[in-house]
């Protein structure tokens, strides 16, 4: 077969197979298109689930007439023009790809006027080689470009689409995550005439959490923390869902970079790193993060439809999300408040620790029913039972002066009232009722004291009585080579026997009696896919929570009012501590209100 050129129609329509999966991926080109004219109202219409039907209509700049005819030609765009502004792209799109490989699958229509001119002009394809001739229409300033009958003439493709319903509602997300994308930009969407969104633009963070509320519902606002951080050039921002607000599917996950919206397998380790010990096993976070970074430092190019992205240095990039992340949920405890006006995360409450060693629940026990009684010191248990018995006292009436000090310094979760079933603590906090599960609490506590000890003195390693060879490629030989030093710092030592071979020589002292080759192995996955490994510290994690577990205090265990308040107060300066190792609540507020609501008071 001789080489020859092939037609543009079909050149395009190859295209249109990249870039044009489903009406939601015409309409993603689009209004990134509008996005990148500097549009602040982007209405969408689609009818049928945008087989039928679709236009995207802006009050963006506009197209000059004279480029209209180049707006559907491939490799034509007004975004980049030499290699430096390739590298530093920083619009929605600039490959000059989407336009033409729509019009060669559909029958569009583009209409436009550009800001400061008296008319509009209109150019029109259905699928030819040529574009219809220009002609003049009326059309307030802006873009409008309106797709009818998707794939009308490639049959193949238009079998491959779905019902209307499952196609509008990959079109119902889609907008969904470009309406998160930008708050400066109203958007509204119509499906077969009616209205199924609709959101001005959002100019403070209240009308941004309003947006939020409204497309996620009230429930994530609420259970969600505000971060805001910034370091070397990098800056993360957005909202991170209580572990308690876990999904069984990972479709409440939404991460920009540079305002786009991106699935990175990078970003997805570095934030599941973060939920690593407070999450519920198959459990999925919920989380709306923007990342800024320079446009030198990050490839968009990567994908036809960029929903991918390379980072010129994906260790700094992950190594700061899971930080910022990882410092945030360490605030998800009883003690750490959250501004109801900001969500920002407040400093801790409750009881300092004396010495840097907790008051309650730090010593391990062996494993068995056997248990100690906590260390609480007799002042504190004076203290903290006085203080209980001030506040069961009758609350002054309406118009008493307030002034009792038992009433006003009451600790987030205030007072053991009593024990159910040797499982719950029933406390009496300002707000109402509060139940604590005792074991998963202390579980926490326990836990976490482990990893502060751990850290203090480092992971040791224990030399293997036979040395464990390991055969592998040559390129993770390198790779094990050249990370030695981390491979150290984790308490193993590896050293290379040939170009296809290592040996395990040491392991972490706390994993004694675990397979060494399989986890080499894991840890090298690790390096060849994120370029770096948490795995040593997961593993010694996993040891220390069942370390924990063992030296908790049991169900069934009668504890003393003090001890239930010792625990209490423990609870409030430990990290992480509403949740249990294994990512289950430890505590719940019954507010009065609620309270109220079950006896049906003042109805």
């Amino acid at each position: 077969m001789r080489i020859r050129p092939l037609p543009t129609q079909l050149v395009n329509q190859i295209a249109a197979g990249e870039v044009v999966e489903r009406p939601a991926s015409v309409i993603k080109e689009l209004v990134e298109n509008s996005l990148d004219a500097g549009a602040t109202r982007i209405e969408i219409e689609v009818e049928q689930g945008g087989v039928k039907r679709i236009r995207v209509r802006d009050n963006g700049r506009g197209i000059h007439p004279d480029d209209l005819a180049l707006a559907l030609s491939r490799h034509a765009t007004s975004k980049i023009s030499n290699l430096e502004q390739l590298e530093r792209v920083s619009s929605m799109g600039f490959r000059g790809e989407a336009l033409p490989s729509i019009a060669s699958v559909s029958r569009l229509t583009l209409v436009t006027r550009q800001a400061g001119t008296d008319r509009g002009w209109q150019l029109s394809g259905d699928g030819r080689e040529e574009a219809g001739g220009l002609v003049p229409a009326a059309h307030p300033e802006g873009t409008s470009v309106e797709v009818r009958d998707l794939f009308f003439n490639t049959p193949a493709r238009r079998k491959f689409l779905r019902t209307e319903k499952t196609e509008f509602g990959h079109v119902e997300t889609l907008v969904k995550r470009l309406v998160l994308s930008r708050f400066d930009v109203a958007f509204s969407l119509k499906h077969n005439r009616r209205e199924v969104l609709s959101h001005s633009a959002a100019s403070d963070r209240h009308e941004q959490e309003r947006r939020v509320a409204g497309l996620l519902g009230p429930a994530f606002l609420e259970q969600a923390l505000y971060l805001e951080q910034e370091h070397m050039g990098l800056r993360l921002s957005g909202w991170v869902a209580h572990p308690t607000f876990s999904r069984s599917q990972a479709d409440m996950q939404y991460f920009y970079v540079n305002g786009r919206i991106v699935r990175d397998r990078l970003v997805t380790h570095a934030v599941r790193q973060a939920y690593r010990d407070v999450l519920y096993h198959g459990r999925h976070p919920a989380y709306v993060l923007y990342l800024s970074v320079d446009p030198l430092l990050v490839d968009v190019n990567v994908h036809p439809t960029k929903h991918e992205v390379r980072f010129r240095d994906g260790r700094q990039v992950h190594d700061f999300l899971f930080r910022t992340l990882h410092h945030t949920l360490a605030g998800t405890s009883p003690g750490q408040g959250v501004d109801q006006e900001t969500g920002e995360i407040l400093s801790a409450a409750g009881v300092a620790r004396q010495d840097g060693a907790p008051v309650a629940g730090g010593e391990t026990h062996p494993p068995g029913e056997q248990q100690q009684p906590f260390r609480f010191q007799l002042k504190d248990q004076r203290a903290g039972y006085g203080a209980s018995l001030a506040l069961q006292r009758p609350v002054p009436a309406a118009g008493v002066a307030d002034g009792k000090p038992g009433q006003q310094e009451i600790p987030p979760l205030g007072y053991a009232l009593a024990q159910l079933k040797g499982v719950y603590i029933l406390a009496e906090n300002a707000d109402g009722l509060v139940v604590v599960d005792m074991h998963a609490a202390h579980e926490r506590i326990t836990y976490e004291c482990f990893k502060r000890e751990w850290a203090g003195e480092g992971i040791r390693s224990q030399p293997l009585l036979v040395p464990v060879p390991v055969a592998v490629s040559q390129r993770e030989a390198d790779l094990a080579e050249s990370n030695s030093d981390l491979f150290r710092g984790l308490g193993m030592e590896v050293g290379r026997l040939s170009d296809q071979a290592l040996v395990v020589r040491a392991i972490p002292i706390l994993l004694q009696g675990t397979d060494a080759e399989r986890l080499l192995r894991d840890l090298l996955a690790d390096l060849v896919v994120h370029g770096e490994s948490v795995r040593i510290q997961q593993e010694i994690d996993q040891v220390l929570s069942s370390m924990a577990c063992h030296g908790s205090v049991r169900a069934n265990r009668r504890l003393t009012p003090e001890e239930m308040n010792a625990l209490l107060r423990e609870m409030e300066v430990t990290e992480r501590s509403d949740q249990c190792n294994h990512g289950r609540p430890t505590w719940v507020q019954l507010g009065m209100g609620e309270l109220d609501r079950l006896f049906m008071r003042g109805q």
